[in-house]
Formats: structure tokens, sequence, C-alpha cells
């Protein structure tokens, strides 16, 4: 009987050689894939959810991508298990991934998930007693197998079952990636990404945006937490934020995210980025948006400019002073 197995695939090195070793041993595999606002990712063509469907296409396997939520979006902002340096959640976001991960394997009648973890890869959620309770607490005990680490853990049940070959898996271990790279040439897996990248919830410069919005929403809505990677943002309000766009490919997309009651700003006298204001938007907050815009046009400082206002479909006009310098501005950036 041909078992199944879910995979988690990124589509990075390590969860590639991971699927590429399992289906080696003839099990039926398949991926599943999750997208996140905080992946550092970019490109149109790149990023983690085409390298993973790139993958499932040449393995020739099923792939699901799945969105990580409003209730993602919870872990991250009160994490069981803490932050590490910045806002990365990096246990508790290993254990909603693989509590996703059980959900549909018993959906699918799959009998075990694996990963492409490595011990000790990772100084936050790959140590050996967060790997333990990582495994505990998604609900998978002896049913997670992580095949390029499996020889520095106990066998799991579907090695003691002798559903996988546990002498066809690995030892891997440590930050260095030799032993991937020579593995890769070994099973012949080749235009695999490089293993750099990561989260955006690691980085210093983009902490402070995400700290913004979490103290500024009510509700948390996952369109606040796409928009940081685009433009400039500004805070203006408790309840309203500003953001520009940089390039009219950003000026298209701000135009897209705007909801119903939140409005789009440009200067009507000359060339102007999108200014789309977000949340609140009373004529005071409008004003201030309209001047933070004019900084960042060709408007004379000190001198009156006329600003169009896009709301709801309707079109109204704004008259408003260039009166903000440098540092005021600067005083509103997230």
């Amino acid at each position: 009987m041909q078992r199944k197995a879910i995979a988690l695939l990124s589509g990075g090195l390590d969860s590639t050689l991971a699927v590429k070793v399992l289906l080696d041993q003839g099990i039926a595999v398949e991926a599943l894939n999750f997208t996140s606002p905080f992946c550092t990712c970019t490109g149109k063509n790149a990023g983690c959810k085409s390298e993973a469907v790139r993958v499932a296409e040449e393995f020739k396997i099923p792939i699901k991508v799945m969105h990580k939520g409003a209730d993602y979006l919870e872990v991250v902002r009160n994490p069981k298990h803490g932050h590490g340096k910045g806002m990365n959640p990096c246990i508790d976001c290993r254990i909603f991934l693989l509590k996703k991960a059980k959900e549909y394997m018993l959906e699918s009648g799959a009998d075990f998930v694996f990963t492409g973890e490595v011990l000790g890869q990772r100084p936050m959620s790959q140590r050996r007693d967060t790997l333990r309770i990582i495994e505990k607490e998604s609900g998978l005990e002896g049913l997670l197998l992580r095949p390029l680490s499996a020889k520095h853990f106990q066998p799991t049940i579907p090695e003691q079952e002798g559903w996988v070959d546990r002498e066809k898996l690995l030892s891997i271990q440590g930050r260095s990636r030799k032993e991937q790279f020579e593995l890769a040439a070994e099973l012949d897996v080749k235009n695999y990404p490089c293993p750099a990248g990561g989260c955006l919830l690691t980085e210093p410069s983009f902490v402070g945006k995400i700290r913004d919005v979490f103290d500024h929403s009510d509700e948390l809505n996952m369109r606040d937490f796409r928009l940081l990677k685009l433009g400039r943002h500004f805070r203006i309000g408790p309840r309203t934020k500003v953001v520009l766009g940089r390039n009219e490919g950003e000026n298209e997309l701000l135009e897209r995210a705007v909801q119903p009651g939140e409005a789009t700003l440009r200067w009507v006298e000359g060339m102007s980025p999108l200014a789309a204001v977000m949340g609140e938007t009373t004529d005071h907050l409008l004003e201030k948006a309209g001047q933070i815009l004019l900084r960042y046009t060709k408007a004379e400082p000190g001198c009156a400019a006329t600003l169009s206002i896009l709301r709801d479909g309707s079109e109204t006009e704004l008259k408003t002073v260039n009166a903000l310098d440098e540092a005021a501005v600067e005083a509103l950036r997230r």
C-alpha cells in the first residue's frame, strides 16, 4: 500500500530536498504552501508561492496554496512563545502552520506530515527543545517527519511502521548549507533558489511599521499589512494613515486598495504621487494628508495649491498651502 504524506513546501532548497527524498522512497506527496504579507519575496513573477508551484510542477505533485489570514495576525501580535529579535513569532508560526497541515492531512487521507527543517539551522525555531514543543503543540507527535535531520531524533511512526526507510533519511544539522548543496547534486535537484531571504518580521526597519498597524487598529485587516511593502507611510491620526506611491505601479496598487469611506489625493497643478488616505477621512485629516503629499511635488513651499480628492466615486477639490517643512513630515513617517 502506497503511503501519502503532506509536505510543507516553501520552494526553498531544504523543503525541495525533503520532498525529493520522500518521492524517491515511493511516498505519494502532496504539498502545502503558505503565503504571508511578511515574506521578503519580491517581483511580479518571483516569490515563495511561485517557487513552490514551480517545484511541485517539476516533481509532478499536487500543491495547495493557503493564505495566512487574520488568525495568523493574532499569532504575530501575541505569540504564546514570544517574539525573536523583531516581531517574529517563529515557534508559534511553525505551530500555526503545522496545525493547518494536520487538518489538511486528515481531510486528504494522508498518513503523516513532513518538513524541510534542519536541526540547529534557525536559532529560535529549530533547536531540539523547540522542535519538540512545536511537534507536541501542533498535535503531530509521532507523525511529523523531518527527513533532512531524521537521524538526530527518535524514529517517528512512519519510520517505525516501515512506511519510510530510516536508513535513507539524513543526519544534517547546523547552519552550513554545504551538505544540502552536495545532496542536491546527488539527487539531481537543480534550479533551486538562493537559500537567503526570509521574513520581514525580523527586519528592524520593518518592525516599526508593523507595530504601528497593531497599535492603531481596532480590527486587524490583512490589507493594511500587505501595503507595508509599498510606498511611504505616515501616521496622521489614531485611525488614519497616509500612504504615498513612489511610482506609477505603486499608485495603481494603492488606488485599488482603497476601501469605502477612504480617499485618494493628487496635486491638480502638476505631476504628483497618489496619496491613499486610509481609515478615518475627516476634512482636517484630508488637509493634513494633502500637505504631506505636496512635500513630494514641485509645488512652491508656502504657496496655495489645489488637490483633487476622490472618495466613494465622488471627486472634490481642496485648496491648502504647502506648509509643512521636511522635519514636520519626517516626524509623521512610519
